[in-house]
């Protein structure tokens, strides 16, 4: 029994059929998330290899502990200490592998709409194959001539990939927020209760974008100094109120009248995170005390303890980071993500207000229910259509490499960065974070002012 099962397993690398047929010890699974699962599982590896790469901490133990570590250097022709093999350059010659194998299946899986085909099975099957590929395109990126040359390009390649995944994803929560209060205000026609709902939900967001600023004030200003962080306080304060206003105003609900508080509500939130998340990643300030002492400005008191334990931050604060940029990938690659993205959404009359309204009445995909078709272990669900676009989901992956590369090597600040002091503050990180919150400002401003500078056109949000 136990060869059977080892055998099934070896038959799950080359494809989902082959692990259908042979493999009695493996759950049942969708076709289309099995192979979503897989991608985003050598998505992983990568990334944790290139933390790996940044870690001055695994950099010394290996030359501890390996025995003839510099000859080993030496002979690999990576540099008396393998200073080839880390650092940013390393990083951006591994990203640069894993964004080219995304980029390939990407233009291999163009206008598939049938799992049935030969591209099809490529895309579902044969991830041993693809794992070989993968390790020797990442690999192959160390021998590229003139490095230097490469590396200032693809720096900047690796910057405008990781602006558009950044656009992406704010475009797509501003969708969800118009598509929220879209569905919500539908059920209002047969049940009044979702009035409450929408006043509540409201009243929630708002609270916490209040409160939020107000906590931001307290621990990040004081009284005397700390005049750049009342400015970005009063300036995104200020934006979140503005699109509020915006949102409501009369010449608005003329054209849109979906728009509501609850969108601009969901937007405050995220700007006031954005906000947080920028102040805190912002380099420490000191000045001199009474007593002629170093003391950091500008940030909370408690924030020295909550920094003491250098890897244990690191390591929560790296997992956690990158967690969100898995969960991004995946659900922008779903059906109605990229239907969004094309200005493509269910006509109004058609919507059925839900608490989960993200998903269909019985599951993630309404037209995924219907196409099931059950085999041993494998549900084929994509025997009449594909449940997502492939070469949509391979390009979003594609630039969450370019966008892992420069979050790890800490953007433009890439020589002197490391993991172990990701989350100790650089002006990189920080001025990318505040010019995402205005862009997302900018974005949901741009859905209710459009409307007005172009009356003859047709606006579904």
């Amino acid at each position: 029994m136990s060869a059977q099962c080892c055998a099934g397993q070896l038959a799950c690398c080359c494809g989902s059929a082959g692990c259908s047929l042979c493999c009695g010890c493996c759950p049942k699974i969708r076709q289309s998330r099995s192979t979503r699962f897989m991608y985003a599982l050598y998505f992983i590896l990568v990334v944790l290899l290139c933390c790996v790469m940044m870690s001055r901490t695994v950099a010394n133990e290996m030359k501890e502990r390996i025995p003839f570590y510099e000859d080993i250097c030496k002979g690999i022709k990576a540099g008396d200490t393998c200073e080839k093999l880390v650092g940013y350059s390393a990083v951006y010659r591994v990203c640069f592998g894993m964004a080219c194998f995304f980029f390939i299946f990407c233009l291999l899986t163009l206008k598939i709409n049938s799992s049935k085909g030969c591209r099809a099975h490529i895309h579902n099957g044969f991830w041993f194959f693809k794992l070989l590929l993968l390790g020797a395109m990442c690999s192959g990126a160390f021998f590229i001539p003139d490095q230097e040359t490469f590396l200032n390009a693809w720096r900047y390649v690796g910057a405008i990939g990781g602006f558009i995944f950044i656009g992406i994803q704010l475009i797509l929560l501003v969708e969800f927020a118009h598509k929220w209060n879209k569905n919500w205000t539908a059920g209002t026609a047969t049940n009044k209760l979702w009035y409450a709902a929408l006043a509540l939900v409201t009243l929630i967001m708002y609270s916490i974008a209040a409160g939020g600023l107000i906590l931001m004030a307290l621990f990040y200003t004081q009284k005397d100094g700390c005049l750049e962080n009342k400015i970005l306080l009063g300036l995104n304060g200020g934006l979140c109120l503005l699109i509020s206003v915006v949102a409501i105003s009369p010449c608005v609900q003329n054209r849109q009248p979906h728009s509501g508080l609850l969108q601009s509500g969901l937007i405050s939130c995220y700007v006031m995170y954005l906000t947080f998340s920028a102040l805190s990643s912002k380099p420490v300030e000191v000045a001199l005390d009474e007593h002629g002492k170093n003391v950091t400005i500008c940030v909370p008191d408690f924030g020295q303890d909550l920094y003491r334990d250098e890897n244990l931050v690191t390591g929560l604060g790296t997992t956690l980071l990158f967690m969100c940029i898995l969960y991004s990938c995946l659900t922008s690659t779903t059906r109605s993500s990229s239907d969004a993205l094309q200005g493509r959404y269910a006509a109004p009359e058609l919507e059925v207000a839900r608490c989960c309204f993200c998903f269909g009445p019985d599951g993630e995909d309404t037209e995924e229910q219907q196409n099931v078709k059950e085999g041993p272990r494998v549900i084929y669900d994509e025997k009449r259509g594909t449940v997502y676009s492939y070469s949509y989901f391979h390009f979003v992956f594609f630039l969450a490499s370019l966008y892992v590369m420069m979050t790890v090597t800490s953007w433009f600040n890439y020589e002197s960065a490391n993991i172990e002091t990701f989350f100790s503050g650089s002006w990189s990180i920080f001025w990318v974070k505040m010019a995402s919150c205005w862009m997302c400002v900018l974005l949901y401003l741009g859905t209710l002012v459009a409307p007005l500078c172009c009356p003859s056109r047709q606006f579904s949000v």
